[in-house]
């Protein structure tokens, strides 16, 4: 396993403020309004203590410097956040509107890009204060703010593929005949966090029918001998996301079984080759499904092929019909094409692969062939 990687400095922190300000301005947006949640910890690197009702926003306006507006009682906590030396904080006492102190920090009439965490308590509180804005999502306005990723980036998404990759090497090793979905899923989880995640965001196992839900809750279905079972997990590991699907079998599998996972892994592996910068996001899913319906499972391909990944498991960009967005080096998503057949079983082969300046790289590198379990 790689080490612990150097923090994100100050330095870090004011860079992807005026990034994200310069991409506002860029889009025509007069600034950048971020709620707490994963924009904020991105951008500041600070992390509210718990969820709470009063405003903590942070305001940056295209061609000034940034603002982070807290609650009086939670300041000495942000002021201790790594990104706190590039910005200027201003608080509100409880008592106090801290949309009144908000407002002279915006344009009156301006348009802005908001957080997809804003609470709308929030949003329509300053709409009552400034009737002249207007808002927009940040993932509708500026849905690439955090698809690129530096070098800093890339290292904790390889770390987090690396320690998802050596879970799968040991879940091969547990017993799954006679066992409860729940329990594999337990010993995921475990696994996860034994490699170094500090939070654990999903682990699915789907046995026979079950895997026929791409989404499936691992339940108290006990997993038999002849079941395909299909492994989903991830997490986050230095504040960065793993995310990885591989198929096994319990005993021997049939003809058809072995067929239709090689479907799904021919499909992967062509929607891999077919990553290099300047293509569309949509190209990638158009070859992954135009192989599966070749193969004569087109309608049993029913989600996208990708989703980004960063500081949460799921972002932009997305690999769908209708993206147009083109791939830039530095971008990080999943290729995870699947076949599900209703009352069977299920197939799904995912990595996380990033785009290189000539084409693209694999964060997983375990083996896509079916695995045989006991």
């Amino acid at each position: 396993m790689t080490g612990t990687p150097a923090p994100f400095t100050a330095d870090d922190y004011q860079a992807r403020m005026e990034r994200a300000a310069r991409a506002a301005a860029d889009a025509g947006l007069a600034g950048v309004l971020v709620a707490p949640g994963p924009d904020l910890v991105w951008l500041t690197g600070y992390a509210p203590p718990a969820a709470t009702e009063r405003l903590t926003l942070l305001v940056l306006p295209a061609g000034q410097d940034p603002v982070l507006v807290v609650p009086t009682l939670e300041a000495p906590d942000a002021e201790k956040a790594a990104g706190a030396p590039a910005l200027t904080l201003r608080d509100w006492t409880d008592g106090k509107d801290p949309y009144a102190t908000t407002a002279p920090l915006l344009d009156a009439t301006g348009r802005f890009g908001v957080g997809d965490n804003a609470w709308a308590l929030h949003l329509l509180g300053l709409q009552k204060a400034l009737p002249g804005t207007s808002y927009v999502s940040l993932t509708e306005g500026l849905p690439m703010l955090r698809a690129v990723k530096d070098a800093a980036e890339l290292e904790r998404l390889a770390a987090a593929g690396e320690a998802a990759d050596a879970t799968y090497e040991e879940i091969l090793k547990v017993s799954f005949a006679g066992r409860r979905e729940s329990e594999v899923a337990g010993d995921l989880a475990d696994l996860l966090r034994r490699f170094g995640h500090s939070q654990v965001d999903f682990t699915v196992v789907g046995s026979g029918p079950n895997g026929a839900n791409p989404h499936h809750e691992a339940g108290e279905r006990v997993i038999e001998n002849g079941d395909m079972v299909v492994l989903d997990f991830g997490g986050l590991k230095h504040g960065y996301g793993s995310d990885t699907s591989r198929t096994v079998h319990v005993g021997e599998p049939s003809a058809e079984e072995r067929r239709v996972h090689d479907v799904v892994r021919e499909a992967q592996e062509a929607a891999f080759r077919a990553v290099r910068p300047g293509i569309a996001c949509q190209d990638v899913d158009r070859v992954a499904r135009a192989h599966i319906t070749e193969a004569g499972y087109g309608d049993r391909f029913i989600h996208r092929t990708g989703h980004g990944i960063g500081v949460t498991t799921h972002e932009p960009p997305y690999m769908i019909e209708g993206e147009e967005q083109p791939l830039v080096p530095g971008m990080c998503f999943s290729v995870e094409p699947g076949i599900y057949l209703p009352g069977r079983f299920g197939v799904r082969i995912e990595d996380i692969v990033t785009v290189t300046e000539d084409g693209g790289r694999r964060l997983n590198n375990t083996s896509r062939e079916m695995a045989v379990v006991h």
